[in-house]
């Protein structure tokens, strides 16, 4: 019977056994379910933070474009440089850190300053603690050498190569080229989408910021594996999704229109001089083959290839500077013109039929208008158009304005008509406008009264007339091609790290100055008088060999100077300007010049010598390189110039 009968303690464990197999089998459910949602759910996303542990993109620099001079001198170009990035919270900051430090040779205070900076991005909740910052830049070779032979003790700490901008040519024609600045905070947000990053370094001013777009190039990227403490690991076949590498795309290179002897000519011949501007231009198409503004700055120092303290202290220097070199006096000083201007008076009178050019006028020193006095240079005696010119007489320019009409509109329509009172359109840095002062201007200017003085001021090219050194200089340079002004061009070409030209820029025409051949002779001839008549204010300053036409001005300042005072006796900042003006040769002209000496003096003593030299250098460099390489065909174009349509290249 016992055989028959079921045992309690059977029943019992089937009862258990029951409860098991369901725990079981919904521990099954919950494993399978929790399976399902790793692998299918978020299996992409699981996937992805795994290689992410092991996968690093690695960013790879890219060249900046060369920038190269008409004959292919290179006026800047790259550097090798090494930055250390490290990633914050991959980085040990027991262990590590202080063989990093060790490693680097980094002082207290900067050691200090680093571990602030990362322990604030480690603790911070963006994305920046699990990317790539950069840490140092420009390392020295020695540190370079050191970090890589412990790079499998340092996991998360990468050694990058990155070029830094180097100018050979140091001080000398600064102003035009720029210089590089790191991207601040402000300005990253604003470029981050163009693919800017911490760190990198952007045109600041000049060529390097207005072509900072042609000149950067892409930066690329390669992704590497890496093991549990973050040192490379080699392969990843199978693992490090495609593409693993992208190449970097260096940035295009320019080909300028400026010469770089003839700006080392430049240099040579304001060496004497404290501060001023000079421009030299082919009169033929616009090209500015000089552009040189003093006292200048090396830009090497402020584009960070010395380090930031280095940086700091160039700066503070640039900018407490009584001279000051951080302006282009070229393009961004406005200065009154002075006698260089009474060309363009001259015009507007014989264009206007207010004069007749054979006419003299007698000049006693100065001429009274009204209670106020206007005074000349000396007394010049009977001074016809030709004479007024040459001689640079005051009187003569003073009766224009006093006596036969020739007012401030009529003078400013001639001068704006040459383009003097608008900007260029260079677009290279920040470019004043000058001032071509009218009437109603004036009267404005004050509180609704106008007085005839200012018109008399105007004729002579002081009051409120101002112009650039470069404005002035393509003025000069429709006097001596027969009335047409040209847009200036610094860049002759974009081309490839290979050569091969990408884009050329052709000459292009703002304006076709109406103006008649007749007067137009007039002036040109007084012009060649001024240089190489006896009685020309800048006879003196000949150089053998040179043809020039040209005229002298010497503009007043400060109303504290002296009639008759040596500008050497003067305090520095009450002297006068000194300019020159002109084209060479006299016939069949090549190229327009202008010689702005800031408080320099008499225009005939300081400023027209500059020119001379300069244009000396520039025929000297013409026989040496021939007709073909020459400076006098460098450049040039057998294409017909185009109006300008607006906009710049």
């Amino acid at each position: 019977m016992s055989l028959v009968v079921q045992r309690s303690d059977v029943s019992e464990f089937r009862r258990r056994f029951r409860w098991i197999a369901l725990a079981m089998a919904v521990l099954q459910l919950v494993l399978i379910g929790r399976l399902f949602q790793l692998q299918i759910l978020e299996g992409a996303d699981n996937k992805a933070i795994a290689r992410e542990n092991i996968v690093r993109r690695v960013t790879l620099a890219t060249t900046r474009g060369l920038i190269r001079d008409r004959s292919g001198k290179i006026l800047a170009a790259s550097r090798p440089s090494y930055n250390l990035y490290v990633v914050p919270e991959r980085i040990d900051m027991q262990v590590v850190w202080p063989k990093l430090v060790e490693y680097l040779g980094v002082g207290v205070d900067e050691r200090a300053r680093l571990e602030a900076l990362l322990t604030t991005i480690r603790a911070s909740e963006g994305p920046r603690k699990s990317q790539q910052i950069l840490l140092k830049e420009d390392i020295s070779r020695d540190a370079v050498a050191t970090l890589r032979t412990h790079d499998a003790e340092l996991p998360a700490v990468d050694v990058v190569p990155v070029p830094v901008r180097y100018y050979p040519y140091e001080e000398v024609g600064a102003h035009a080229l720029g210089y590089m600045v790191e991207v601040d905070a402000e300005k990253l947000n604003q470029l981050r989408s163009a693919g800017y990053v911490e760190g990198d370094r952007v045109g600041a001013t000049g060529i390097e910021r207005a072509w900072e777009s042609y000149l950067r190039g892409t930066r690329g990227w390669e992704k590497v594996l890496v093991d549990a403490r973050g040192r490379r690991r080699p392969g990843g076949e199978g693992i490090i999704e495609e593409p693993r590498r992208v190449d970097p795309i260096p940035g295009r290179d320019l080909r300028l229109t400026l010469d770089a002897d003839i700006q080392r000519a430049i240099d040579k011949a304001m060496r004497g001089e404290l501060a001023g501007g000079v421009a030299l231009i082919d009169v033929r198409t616009g090209r500015i083959i000089g552009l040189y503004s003093k006292p200048s700055y090396d830009p090497n120092a402020l584009s960070g290839g010395s380090g930031k303290q280095v940086i700091r202290d160039a700066f503070r220097r640039l900018y407490s500077d009584p001279l000051k070199p951080a302006l282009d006096k070229t393009i961004s000083g406005a200065y009154p013109p002075g006698s260089t201007f009474k060309p363009f008076t001259a015009l507007a009178a014989l264009e206007k039929g207010l004069i007749d050019p054979r006419q003299a006028t007698n000049c006693r020193g100065a001429l009274t208008f009204g209670k106020r006095t206007f005074r000349c240079t000396h007394v010049h005696g009977p001074v016809d158009l030709h004479q007024g010119i040459a001689e640079s007489c005051n009187v003569y320019f003073y009766r224009l304005a006093a006596e036969l009409g020739v007012g401030m509109d009529v003078i400013a329509e001639m001068g704006q008509r040459f383009g003097l009172g608008a900007r260029t359109g260079l677009g290279v840095n920040a470019e004043a406008a000058g001032r071509m002062p009218t009437r109603a201007w004036m009267t404005l200017r004050n509180k609704g009264q106008f007085r005839l003085g200012f018109g008399l001021n105007a004729a002579i090219g002081q009051g409120a007339t101002t112009v650039t050194v470069l404005q002035l200089a393509l003025a000069y340079a429709a006097l001596a091609n027969g009335g047409t002004l040209y847009q200036p061009q610094i860049v002759r070409a974009v081309e490839t790290s290979a050569g091969t030209v990408v884009q050329e820029f052709a000459p292009r025409v703002r304006r076709q100055i109406d103006v008649s051949p007749e007067n137009l002779s007039l002036v040109q001839k007084a012009l060649y008088a001024g240089v190489n008549s006896e009685e020309g204010t800048a006879f003196k300053a000949r150089v053998l060999g040179v043809d020039m036409a040209g005229k002298t001005g010497t503009a007043q300042v400060s109303h504290k100077l002296a009639r008759g005072a040596e500008a050497e006796r003067v305090w520095y900042f009450n002297r006068e300007h000194a300019w020159f003006a002109g084209y060479s040769p006299s016939r069949a002209p090549e190229v327009a010049v202008v010689v702005l000496v800031e408080h320099g003096g008499a225009g005939g003593k300081h400023a027209a010598p500059v020119a001379f030299e300069v244009v000396r250098a520039y025929n000297e460099l013409a026989r040496e390189r021939g007709p073909r390489a020459g400076v006098n065909n460098a450049g040039n174009t057998r294409t017909q110039p185009k109006p300008d349509r607006g906009g710049s290249p």
